[in-house]
């Protein structure tokens, strides 16, 4: 399965201008007559269409592992670009391939457990070629956890560690080689006093562990040596809950400063909650998903346009607007590709990549 990519059906983003002149919080858009150039950002669109919507994928070798709201599916980006059952009837709601472990962590189910797939048995659901693999079980859970509402794998030194949010705790675990071969229980927070929505770990100066954690209040910290929570930013400014989009450990910062993103913007802080920053990542519009690329950089999928900026100052480095209002959700990204999927009426979704080129802007 690890075949050169296909070439997928779907429209080049044509470039509009330059970065535009931006009042307020809303992306304007000029339009002018500048010729295409050859190293502009393209998105592309697969031609399967999913009849559930697509909420999570991960890249398996070339192809693309895709979760829906009724199955898993295997999509080969070679050749005719055929798509796999791998499993049916089951939501799956995040996942992560793990391809030296040999597995696929997932968060899925109708009681949102933790489970790891692993590798070479849906690779034999595909092949059929190990008749061994297919008398074994094809899946383990992590522990016995049900009602996670996200996960985040960190990787320390040799250490992986996957920190989990349930309903009102934390749970953190980490990975034990062979002869165990599974995540086995490190830490555990219970009651805590917001429940928390999405999760990272970060080790600050290669030496303290902490977790934090967006809620509906803000975002919020726990010292993993003496598991004790506390608050480190809440937006006062904003009236009722929030939604945190993203919690981003700045890279070259020793683990001790992050981005949070919450409604249409972000603020720059240390693990300590103290602003580090007067600058405010101030979206155009608000965003249904953010992510943190590799290229140290954030992008914002909002229904009219897709926003690039730096993850270390805020600033708006490209702009890909959309030719009719959509609503889309990332899904995952490596090198110079992001993944990302829209939701259209009726439920279904179809897939989408953009190669990430000269910053500008494009519609598309």
């Amino acid at each position: 399965m690890s075949s050169p990519p296909l070439s997928p059906t779907g429209s080049k983003g044509e470039p509009l201008k330059r970065e535009s002149h931006r009042k307020g919080s809303v992306v304007n858009v000029n339009p002018t007559n500048i010729r295409p150039q050859s190293d502009t950002p393209e998105i592309r669109k697969y031609k399967k269409k999913f009849n559930a919507e697509v909420l999570c994928a991960g890249l398996w070798g070339v192809n693309l592992l895709v979760g829906t709201e009724n199955g898993l599916w295997l999509l080969d980006r070679s050749g005719q670009g055929k798509v796999y059952s791998l499993i049916s009837r089951r939501r799956f709601q995040q996942m992560d391939v793990l391809e030296g472990l040999n597995v696929l962590i997932t968060i899925s189910g109708k009681k949102n457990k933790l489970r790891l797939y692993y590798l070479s048995w849906l690779r034999n659901k595909i092949l059929h070629n190990d008749p061994e693999v297919e008398k074994r079980l094809g899946w383990t859970s992590v522990g016995d956890l049900e009602g996670c509402v996200h996960y985040k794998v960190v990787r320390y030194e040799k250490i992986k560690f996957l920190v989990i949010a349930l309903k009102n705790a934390v749970e953190v675990y980490a990975w034990a080689p062979k002869p165990y071969h599974k995540f086995m229980a490190f830490k555990s927070f219970r009651a805590l006093p917001q429940k928390p929505l999405s999760v990272d770990l970060t080790v600050e100066e290669g030496q303290r562990l902490k977790v934090i954690y967006g809620s509906v209040s803000g975002f919020h910290a726990i010292d993993v040596d003496s598991g004790t929570p506390y608050d480190l930013y809440l937006p006062t400014h904003i009236q009722g809950s929030i939604r945190p989009h993203a919690v981003i450990i700045l890279p070259n910062k020793a683990g001790t400063e992050v981005l949070v993103c919450y409604e249409d913007e972000g603020v720059y802080i240390d693990t300590f909650g103290r602003i580090t920053k007067d600058t405010v990542l101030q979206w155009g519009e608000m965003p249904t998903s953010v992510a943190y690329l590799q290229s140290n950089q954030v992008m914002g999928w909002g229904e009219k346009a897709i926003e690039l900026r730096s993850a270390n100052t805020g600033s708006l480095e490209g702009v890909f607007m959309h030719k009719k209002a959509k609503k889309l959700k990332f899904l995952c990204e490596r090198n110079d590709k992001v993944f990302f999927a829209s939701v259209q009426s009726g439920g279904s979704s179809q897939i989408y990549f953009m190669t990430l080129g000269q910053n500008s802007l494009f519609s598309w």
